[in-house]
């Protein structure tokens, strides 16, 4: 299991505590400092849709210009900004064997995806 996320992040401290007080020991991945892949935002936009994987309601999605953000209309472009910005990556996203499997934190999407 791997999460993938940023530290500082409330939702990944909370994310990571439940895992870790249910028995699982993720490994952590900075996408701040470890970067992330094309590949990787690609299979996440195909299991989730680019528009949850996006966090429009994150700072750094608001500090975006005007026209940075009605750029945004697919896939495509939403993945080149994550590349560019990683914070406006939606987090954690967890995954299990390589693939994804949860997107940011719910402790009843936890317990019935991951018991």
């Amino acid at each position: 299991m791997i999460v993938y996320g940023i530290p500082n992040c409330n939702t990944v401290k909370k994310a990571m505590t439940w895992l870790t007080e249910n028995g699982f020991k993720p490994e952590f991945h900075d996408f701040k400092k470890k970067g992330i892949s094309a590949e990787k935002l690609n299979a996440w936009c195909d299991t989730f849709g680019w528009e949850t994987v996006l966090n429009k309601k994150g700072t750094t999605w608001k500090k975006l210009s005007t026209e940075e953000q009605q750029e945004v209309n697919s896939k495509e472009s939403a993945i080149k900004v994550l590349m560019t910005y990683t914070s406006a990556i939606k987090r954690p996203i967890i995954e299990v064997d390589g693939k994804p499997v949860l997107i940011s934190f719910s402790e009843e999407s936890y317990q019935s995806i991951l018991k």
